[in-house]
């Protein structure tokens, strides 16, 4: 039988260029939206809003 995975794994895509540059992982009780963070894009070379990709 499987589990529900409570900490999936996740792709940031960057909301400029589209390219994803990071994995992270996620707490779907506490966090059940698409998050975003501001990182450090290295294909744009500057701070950007990141947005959890599917």
């Amino acid at each position: 039988m499987a589990r529900v995975e409570a900490r999936p794994t996740i792709q940031l895509a960057c909301t400029e260029c589209k390219e994803r540059t990071y994995t992270t992982r996620k707490n779907k009780k506490n966090d059940p939206n698409r998050i975003e963070l501001q990182k450090y894009c290295p294909r744009c070379r500057r701070h950007t809003l990141h947005r959890e990709a599917k």
